[in-house]
């Protein structure tokens, strides 16, 4: 007996019905992108080695999935590689193209390869799927999509205001309850000096960013693991508890950080955003949390992190500004500010609260029964008529029993179903089902065009 065929651990296949309601994730953060006059773009899903290394921190170059060079990749490589087990060398022999662990990368590559073409500041949405050599858990998947927006070549921290916004028109319009935590890389940087180990900046952000999954007693174990001292540690704690409300901790981070500039910097950005965000108002929930840091190196100023309120699962969004990451590709200069939101935990999301509308459910919005050859091409007529009106239609391909063409219409959710038989055909009408109320009713082609446009 053959083997069940099987897919890869972290990846998922899609259901039409599952793809419907996928698709009105990808709809509804595409609408909101360009109602703020963000364009979209694509990328490859592979890209040179050399463009994602280095860019995730040690951990993120962990996670890349690498493809193996074509043909006898082997070729000219030094088998003491092999017999040393020197994989970290051999790996970058027989392999120079990996897949994109996320999209702001590759889009920052984009916008070097490109500059000559594109209008500064440049506004760019991008939907597509990306690729983690993670462990496979509850909402975390190797492949996933992503949904970027990024605004480089402006320093305006307007630019933060209105992401925020978009964060939070999108989940409004999925029905989602949200919060949106925010800290700012510059006082993460002030922190570490204000602590006396400003050379352990990355040390500190990625310990301190898994406070939510480890707790606070593992995270200063893993802080002197990575060499930081007793009193380094004992330093940080009161300024990971800060409490109160966020103008509160604002100001109790305002006063740590008043004698160094870096973090003084950082604090007045956070209430730059803060007090914008407010001023225009937001139906999520607007937080501060120090610890917040997202574990990635090319964050330089604003970070951004969003949880459902009502889930209990990782971010669903995140994002920040970059100063530098352009400087990487040989721009300097050019600043980015962007967000991502993570469609597949969207998803389970809206799944676990089943906040999806009705009309996810199916593709077709009336399904015409068939009775034979005659009365088939007389409802491929009206097909014809009701998809010129924009009204998705189909027509039951054989004149198999009324029950089973009517149980195929309920199984797919189909709201509507047509008849036409010899009566019908005679006096140019259709009798119309509501497959909801069992209503039926006689109708003209116009007049079923204009009841189903309801």
């Amino acid at each position: 007996m053959a083997q069940k065929p099987s897919i890869p651990k972290g990846t998922r296949d899609f259901s039409p019905a599952e793809m419907g309601r996928r698709n009105y994730i990808f709809d509804t953060i595409r609408q909101v992108f360009k109602l703020h006059g963000y364009r979209p773009i694509e990328t490859p899903a592979m890209e040179n080695l050399s463009t994602l290394m280095g860019k995730y921190g040690e951990e993120g170059d962990k996670l890349l999935f690498r493809i193996l060079n074509s043909g006898e990749y082997l070729r000219g490589v030094d088998h003491s590689l092999v017999e040393n087990e020197d994989y970290p060398r051999l790996t970058s022999k027989i392999c120079e193209k990996g897949l994109r662990y996320d999209l702001t990368v590759p889009f920052a590559r984009f916008v070097v390869q490109h500059r000559n073409e594109l209008q500064f500041p440049f506004k760019r949405y991008q939907i597509q799927p990306v690729w983690r050599a993670d462990r496979p858990q509850k909402g975390r998947y190797r492949e996933f999509y992503q949904c970027d927006a990024d605004v480089v070549g402006s320093d305006s921290l307007l630019n933060e205001i209105e992401l925020l916004q978009m964060i939070d028109e999108v989940f409004r319009r999925l029905g989602i309850n949200i919060t949106i935590k925010l800290n700012n890389r510059k006082v993460l940087a002030g922190i570490a000096e204000l602590i006396g180990e400003p050379d352990k900046l990355i040390d500190i952000t990625v310990a301190i960013d898994k406070i939510d999954k480890i707790g606070i007693d593992n995270v200063n174990s893993e802080l002197r693991e990575r060499g930081l001292s007793d009193e380094a540690v004992n330093r940080l704690q009161p300024i990971l508890q800060i409490s109160g409300t966020v103008k509160e901790r604002l100001e109790t981070l305002r006063k740590l950080l008043e004698e160094n500039p870096t973090g003084t910097k950082g604090v007045e950005e956070l209430t730059t955003v803060i007090n914008g965000v407010e001023a225009i108002g937001l139906d999520a929930e607007l937080d501060l949390d120090v610890s917040l840091a997202r574990g990635l190196n090319y964050y330089t100023g604003t970070i951004i992190e969003v949880k459902a309120r009502d889930v209990a699962i990782g971010s669903i969004t995140g994002g920040g500004r970059y100063d530098n990451l352009t400087g990487i590709f040989g721009m300097p200069g050019i600043s980015g500010v962007g967000i991502s939101f993570g469609a597949d935990r969207i998803y389970d999301v809206l799944n676990t609260l089943n906040l999806y509308p009705d009309e996810t459910q199916t593709g077709t919005r009336i399904m015409f029964v068939n009775f034979g050859h005659s009365e088939s091409i007389a409802s491929l007529k009206m097909i014809k008529d009701l998809r010129s009106a924009g009204i998705s239609a189909e027509i039951y391909p054989e004149p198999a029993k009324m029950k089973k063409q009517m149980g195929y219409a309920d199984a797919l959710h189909i709201p509507f179903v047509a008849i036409i038989g010899e009566n019908e055909m005679k006096n140019g009408t259709v009798t119309l089902k509501d497959m909801t109320t069992g209503e039926q009713q006689q109708l003209t082609v116009d007049s079923l065009i204009e009841a189903i446009g309801k």
